[in-house]
């Protein structure tokens, strides 16, 4: 099984959930006694629900075939991971094994109350709503928050035998190495560029939010057309750069905008892990360009 470790960041708990749930492909027909359509001749049952309605051609990638040999691949590497395993409604999964390797932490700005470390994040959908996929990016301790903007893959070969998809897993161990001799280094500075943007004041923090929710349109800063304070989303936004600012022991900057953003993506937006990584890019680049 994973090695689920239930560990206490600065944040909180990494998130646990359960991603091995009983998964089956069924025929329509043997259920239900009536025919189906073409192309919808059978149903994908997770955890007891119906989640997807799929073709004689479909391949089923159950959780256990790509989670256990990615982790396979990371102990016989000896390579050092805590993990965060997330479920959305038995549809779609994600893993992020996060690298746990002292050697790996960078402190932002040099700020050893914010340290981020590399992870490798691997998602598998049973409703079609993400591609078998992985990807590198950054856990950042100090929210828990996992940062998906990193551009380095994990190349999946899947492979059809009648309605079982095999995945052959490239090598991890030397993905790694490579993500870490690149790109990790590399966005890391980028990271300490938004630091280093500081938004003096309540205002320039306002006028930053304002901007990236018109320039991103990822949700609205104003409640409502007729009310033009900010709205909701905009306030947790706002009051997560001012708190976070405070237990940072630094002024509001980017940086800490950027994370907020994505704080309000992955824990109050019910979208794909895909459409969550497309905004996460999203928002990183506009946030990037205005502090450059």
């Amino acid at each position: 099984m994973l090695n689920v470790q239930n560990v206490n960041l600065k944040g909180g708990t990494i998130q646990q959930d359960n991603i091995f749930v009983d998964s089956s492909v069924k025929s329509v027909n043997e259920l239900t006694g009536f025919e189906a359509i073409k192309g919808k001749e059978n149903l994908v049952i997770s955890n007891g629900k119906v989640v997807n309605m799929v073709s004689n051609k479909y391949g089923h990638l159950p959780n256990e075939k790509l989670f256990l040999p990615c982790e396979e691949q990371l102990i016989n590497a000896d390579i050092q991971y805590l993990t965060r395993s997330i479920n959305k409604n038995d549809c779609s999964f994600a893993v992020d094994y996060i690298l746990n390797d002292d050697t790996f932490n960078v402190a932002i700005n040099g700020n050893i109350k914010d340290k981020i470390r590399p992870m490798l994040h691997i998602v598998n959908s049973y409703d079609g709503s993400a591609k078998t996929s992985g990807s590198f990016g950054f856990f950042r301790e100090v929210c828990s928050n996992g940062l998906n903007i990193a551009t380095t893959k994990v190349g999946f070969s899947v492979k059809h035998r009648n309605n079982v998809v095999e995945v052959v897993i490239p090598k991890l161990e030397l993905l790694v190495k490579e993500f870490m001799s690149n790109e990790y280094y590399t966005l890391e500075k980028k990271f300490e560029v938004l630091a280093a943007k500081e938004l003096n004041g309540i205002n320039e923090v306002q006028a930053f939010v304002k901007k990236v929710c018109e320039e991103t349109k990822v949700f609205k800063f104003e409640a409502s057309d007729k009310n033009p304070l900010p709205s909701l989303n905009s306030n947790i936004v706002i009051d997560s750069i001012i708190n976070e600012s405070l237990m940072l022991d630094v002024k509001p900057n980017m940086w800490l905008g950027f994370n907020a953003f994505n704080e309000i993506l992955y824990n109050k937006f019910n979208k794909s892990f895909d459409i969550l990584r497309e905004y996460d890019n999203t928002i990183f680049e506009t946030v990037l360009e205005m502090a450059n």
